[in-house]
């Protein structure tokens, strides 16, 4: 009879179950305390790539928004300028049309000298009476000749006398003539009375400069216009500059211009 067969118990090693033969570093690869130093320059090659894969946010200097704001503030400010000007250039052409300004005329027509005497202190006293002639050759416009005119009466840099004109309006295409005193006293005249007789001997004439400041204002219709400055410069030439002594104007023109 044979032997029954006999069954021998596996015995499993629980231990071995839990821990692989095989190594979990190659034995080909160092270890250290460390780590795997392969592992680590995986790793940092790695994360540099992710790095140059994310992207940089640049944010702008503020230099950068205040010229950008300071080129807007710039760039509507010369528009509204330019508006403007345009606007001040369309509404001068249209008051030019409508009313066609034209410049007033001026000129002297008679001098008379009623005091030009030497003193024993060397002043010279002038009294001079002008006889002048103000043209407005304008259809629709009018002037007003204001207060704190000034007119003056010089022989090179010399002022010999000096007055005022006197306030009144004219009107459209209108001729005034007015008659204005001057008066005034140079000391030291003694080198002054001699130049005269001089130019006299040399030229038989004298010529004198009129220099007139007169603040206006201009009536468009019936709107008035603010106050603006006439100058006016007339040079005129006599024969003579003797007092109560018949004096003749030889020539005789001037200029007109205005300010704001």
């Amino acid at each position: 009879m044979a032997d029954p067969q006999k069954i021998h118990p596996v015995h499993h090693d629980v231990e071995a179950q839990n821990h692989p033969s095989a190594p979990l570093v190659p034995r080909s690869m160092s270890k250290s305390d460390a780590g795997d130093p392969q592992r680590v320059v995986v790793v940092q090659q790695q994360q540099q790539q992710q790095q140059q894969h994310i992207p940089v946010k640049h944010t702008k200097p503020p230099t950068k928004k205040r010229r950008s704001c300071c080129c807007r503030f710039f760039c509507w400010l010369i528009s509204i300028l330019l508006i403007l000007i345009v606007a001040i250039g369309i509404t001068i052409g249209i008051l030019y049309l409508v009313f066609r300004p034209k410049l007033p005329k001026y000129s002297v027509d008679e001098l008379k000298v009623t005091n030009f005497d030497l003193a024993d202190n060397n002043s010279l006293s002038v009294t001079f009476n002008l006889t002048i002639t103000a043209r407005n050759p304008n259809k629709k416009i009018g002037i007003d000749y204001r207060g704190g005119s000034h007119i003056s009466a010089w022989y090179m840099d010399t002022k010999l006398c000096e007055g005022s004109l006197p306030k009144f309006y004219q009107g459209h295409r209108n001729t005034t003539i007015l008659s204005i005193p001057l008066t005034g006293k140079t000391q030291d005249a003694t080198g002054l009375q001699n130049t005269l007789q001089n130019q006299l001997q040399e030229t038989g004439n004298v010529p004198l400069n009129l220099r007139v400041k007169q603040p206006v204002r201009i009536k468009l219709g019936k709107l008035k216009l603010f106050k603006i400055k006439f100058r006016v410069r007339c040079r005129i030439v006599v024969d003579s500059l003797s007092a109560n002594s018949s004096i003749r104007i030889q020539s005789s023109s001037c200029k007109f211009r205005f300010r704001l």
